[in-house]
């Protein structure tokens, strides 16, 4: 198969013009998929079209092969119910973050399901929109798949061959198991992000002003979406309220063992906790889905043009790969870090090899 070549036969029409619904669109377009788009703001779906993602869909254009519904998680199923009766002969699947509670709002409704799967590209971006949109947004990505015993092979694998066409990875899941996984890997972490997040606020300023990278690791996420976030917080809330009342005990023990860090077994539950945290983010994927983990060096660079491009450059003559990357900048210098994450094999000739290139490591 042609890289470019799609795997879906037919148009693809896509309700809803924001971040996921235009990013979907560009990855097909590039494929040479036809895309119609569909959205309830005229700006919305115009200014999707103006990017490349497809097409405004008109009354006199066939039925398509494949309905991707991409819009927020309230209106998820009030949205797959409409396409299921305009386009009877279609596949629909939604992209919404949340599957149960969609799924079975349908079927207390009768909606006959035959046609529809389920779906989630577990990927995004802080801020929505079809401006922020991505052809590459899906690339290396899970893109879970929620199908039952009543699914058709067809539906399936139409369905199948837009996340593979999108490059994602596909994982087959049901939606309760969606759920509390998204809930575990997902919206608890969006929950804690805002919540430190927010203990900003009210902070002084000569303390943000020692913010480093581990603040802003940890905050990252605190960034998106309110609105959004109440709504799938909402339509998700059982397995949430779990995993909440299960790290709010854990944060009590915790809480506990330092009002008192001098009593008998005090340390050691710091510790374990401690340690328990050390453990789960060695169970994390890294690059490409595996479970290794990388060493990270820090390099200092100059901050002036043309620095990071000359390390880049190095790095690719040493033969070194490169996991990952991020920087971060010294608050008052013209210095800069820059945190190279390479396999453990590869940390020490990197360190040598740098160094004897002039660069100064930590």
């Amino acid at each position: 198969m042609n890289e470019l070549e799609s795997r879906v036969r037919g148009t693809v029409h896509v309700v809803g013009a924001g971040l996921l619904g235009a990013s979907v669109g560009l990855g097909l377009r590039e494929r040479g998929v036809d895309v119609t788009l569909e959205d309830v703001s005229p700006t919305a779906v115009a200014l999707a079209a103006d990017y490349g993602a497809g097409r405004v869909r008109e009354e006199s254009d066939p039925e398509p092969a494949v309905v991707v519904v991409a819009t927020p998680p309230d209106v998820t199923a009030d949205a797959v119910e409409r396409a299921l009766a305009a386009f009877p002969d279609a596949v629909v699947t939604d992209v919404a973050s949340v599957k149960l509670a969609p799924y079975l709002e349908l079927v207390r409704r009768g909606v006959p399901l035959k046609n529809y799967v389920g779906s989630h590209p577990m990927a995004g971006r802080e801020r929505g929109g079809a401006i922020m949109a991505r052809a590459d947004l899906f690339t290396a990505r899970p893109w879970v798949i929620c199908r039952d015993s009543d699914t058709p092979a067809g539906a399936l694998a139409l369905v199948e061959a837009i996340a593979l066409d999108l490059g994602g990875v596909l994982v087959e899941m049901t939606p309760a198991e969606h759920d509390r996984s998204v809930g575990l890997v997902s919206h608890l972490p969006q929950v804690v992000s805002s919540l430190l997040a927010a203990r900003l606020v009210p902070a002084a300023e000569q303390a943000i002003d020692l913010a480093g990278g581990g603040l802003r690791d940890t905050t990252r996420i605190a960034a998106s979406d309110p609105e959004l976030w109440v709504q799938i917080l909402g339509a998700n809330r059982g397995p949430v309220i779990e995993l909440l009342d299960a790290f709010a005990a854990d944060l009590a023990t915790f809480t506990d063992a330092l009002r008192d860090v001098d009593a008998p077994g005090a340390k050691r539950s710091v510790a374990d906790l401690l340690a328990a945290g050390s453990r789960g983010v060695g169970r994390i994927p890294g690059k490409h889905g595996s479970s290794e983990r990388f060493v990270t060096i820090t390099v200092l660079i100059d901050d002036t043009p043309g620095e990071l491009g000359r390390l880049l450059t190095e790095l690719g003559e040493l033969g070194i790969n490169m996991e990952d990357l991020r920087l971060e900048h010294s608050p008052g210098a013209q210095i800069g870090f820059a945190e190279i994450a390479v396999l453990p094999e590869a940390a020490e000739r990197a360190v040598v090899d740098l160094t004897e290139r002039g660069w100064r490591t930590l």
